[in-house]
């Protein structure tokens, strides 16, 4: 069974950086692992998925996906953020489509919230 647990949110000031972790357990392999995001009153939306081959799907430019296998660990970099970014983040476990998009979510971890102010 896989366990995903998020942190490194935080409160930081637009045009500042974070640094995302997802300390995973269990088996991820064969899987993609992603970042989502979901604001208040909207839909949550998928951020950025990575195999374990190190593919990642297309991530706009001030987002980077990593993953460290020695610590069984997924990362997200934030730079430059701006209070649109403002969300609850969150890493899932998931099987992927040919674009590297996560299509069906089997695990969520339980979010990390962000708050960008002005």
């Amino acid at each position: 069974q896989v366990q995903l647990v998020e942190s490194g949110g935080g409160s930081v000031q637009a045009g500042g950086s974070l640094n995302l972790s997802c300390a995973a357990s269990g088996d991820t392999y064969r899987r993609a692992m992603g970042w989502f995001r979901q604001a208040p009153g909207k839909e949550r939306e998928g951020v950025a998925e990575m195999l374990s081959d190190g593919r990642t799907s297309s991530v706009k430019g001030r987002f980077t996906i990593s993953f460290d296998n020695a610590k069984n660990t997924l990362y997200l970099q934030i730079n430059n953020l701006k209070t649109e970014d403002t969300a609850m983040y969150y890493c899932a476990n998931c099987s992927y489509s040919d674009d590297i998009r996560c299509d069906r979510v089997s695990i969520w971890g339980q979010g990390t919230q962000v708050t960008v102010s002005s």
